[in-house]
């Protein structure tokens, strides 16, 4: 009987817009049918939904719209929960960004076959598609050049991309994030890690150079921050402490590989200025070896300048020398022409005080 009385009573309250419609609703005739659309009887104009007239009727009403609310509200929190910490990638001017002060890419690594292949990648796709990581610079780092040039940021890791997109005139996609220097110098380490496209000689310049600049306070615990395997570090570490003689030997310092560490370090142990010579001679002799056959004659003297036959042409006016050397390192020099007795005489003599006699 109670809960009869109760619905009795509500369903006897008028809601205030209701009331208020009812208040404003036309008087005089009233009509038997829907309104013509157009002249037309039978085309009844739409009608908006009927609002409820009890006060139950319009809380479920209220109650089925918030529903709906509260059921794309949820949706929409999935949808951001997905991008939540994220960093957006931001298309930059490349001249707004300069290199990092750990950077870890030599010179050389850009004049690489390896790097043009990127470098049309990077233009095929109009941009570089994996982004790299800048982090902004602050004015007081800036030198006066960078201030002119109107830098922002500083690379955290992607210099070869940075640098493909510099060359082409393309924008660089990057994502900006704040990172000290320590943090920069491990997210750089990480990415040329996992990507295994840094060489050992580079990975051993980045992190001689995380050492002299006190990031760390010694290799073994560098190594734990990293992740790094402790020999790996050391050997990487041993070919970037070479004399830059020895370096200079080779094709390309970027050649140099793990496995010649312990050799070039026992060489330099036991003769460093023997390794020293070798090195110079090798450098200077104008034969173009390879980086295999460079470490072969640094650390094993038997074989120094060995590899295949190679020649050497010198041209001028006079005529034409071709300087040949072959397997042993024997070399043999032929002239296009007859030397004149002035010639030979100097010649001779050149000969003479190059072997001390």
């Amino acid at each position: 009987m109670a809960t009869r009385k109760f619905l009795e009573k509500g369903n006897s309250i008028v809601l205030p817009s209701e009331q208020k419609r009812e208040e404003h609703a036309p008087t005089g005739g009233t009509t038997t049918g829907p309104s013509a659309v157009n002249g037309n009887p039978d085309q009844a104009p739409a009608r908006p939904p009927r609002p409820p007239r009890t006060a139950i009727g319009g809380m479920a009403a209220f109650m089925r719209e918030e529903s709906l609310v509260v059921t794309e509200l949820e949706a929409l929190k999935v949808e951001h929960a997905r991008f939540d910490g994220a960093d957006p990638v931001r298309a930059l001017d490349p001249q707004t960004i300069r290199r990092s002060r750990w950077a870890n890419r030599h010179t050389s690594s850009f004049d690489t076959q390896d790097f043009a292949n990127l470098r049309d990648e990077v233009r095929n796709a109009g941009g570089n598609i994996q982004p790299i990581k800048v982090r902004p610079v602050s004015p007081d780092s800036l030198t006066p050049e960078e201030v002119a040039a109107g830098t922002l940021y500083e690379i955290v890791y992607g210099h070869r991309r940075h640098a493909a997109c510099l060359e082409l005139g393309l924008p660089v996609n990057a994502v900006i994030q704040a990172r000290t220097d320590r943090e920069l110098f491990e997210d750089m380490e990480r990415e040329n890690r996992e990507r295994a496209d840094l060489s050992p000689y580079e990975q051993g310049a980045m992190y001689l150079h995380a050492l002299k600049e006190g990031l760390y306070p010694s290799m073994r615990q560098m190594g734990e921050a990293l992740g790094a395997n402790i020999s790996v570090v050391s050997r990487a570490c041993a070919l970037a402490g070479l004399p830059q003689a020895v370096v200079d030997a080779f094709p390309s310092p970027v050649e140099i590989q793990f496995r010649w560490a312990k050799p070039l370090s026992d060489a330099q142990q036991r003769d460093p200025d023997a390794l020293l010579e070798r090195a110079r001679r090798l450098r200077g002799n104008g034969v173009k070896l390879t980086a295999a056959q460079v470490f072969n004659a640094l650390v094993d003297t038997s074989r120094e300048v060995q590899g295949s036959a190679t020649d050497v042409e010198i041209a001028g006016p006079g005529g034409r020398a071709v300087i040949s050397l072959d397997r042993k390192g024997r070399m043999t020099v032929k002239f296009d022409r007859q030397l004149t007795p002035h010639e030979r005489t100097e010649f001779e003599g050149a000969l003479r005080r190059m072997l001390g006699k």
